[in-house]
């Protein structure tokens, strides 16, 4: 079983910047997909990227902005999230699934418990 416990988030300010990280504890990740999702309040969850094969994906509103990359020999994923915008600000979540998991959270078997992301403008 793997256990993911995000951290990194806080309040900034519109145009700032900030990185997340997921250290994962279990089996290693090297294997495995690893995304990050985001809930707004009212809202759905929401894919925001993923580190699988054959590649990384994002979600079109972050896309040139959120950069998502992963350290096996830590066991740890990160998003590095620059240029944030009020409409960024969510709950968000680490998550692991099999190699090839996309952008549907349903493919994803362990989740993180979260942290919050508060973009003031």
């Amino acid at each position: 079983q793997v256990r993911l416990v995000e951290s990194g988030g806080g309040l900034v300010q519109a145009g700032g910047s900030l990185r997340l990280s997921c250290a994962a504890s279990g089996p290693t990740i090297s294997t495995y997909a690893m995304a990050w999702f985001r809930q707004a309040p009212g809202k759905d969850r929401e894919f925001v990227a993923v580190s699988s094969r054959p590649s990384i994906r994002y979600t079109d509103s972050v896309r040139g902005r959120f950069t998502i990359s992963r350290d096996n020999t830590k066991n740890t994923v990160y998003l590095q999230m620059n240029s944030l915008k009020p409409e960024d600000t969510a709950v968000y979540y680490c998550a692991t699934g099999r190699e090839f998991s996309g952008n549907s959270r349903y493919e994803y078997d362990y989740w993180g418990p979260g942290t919050q992301v508060t973009v003031s403008s």
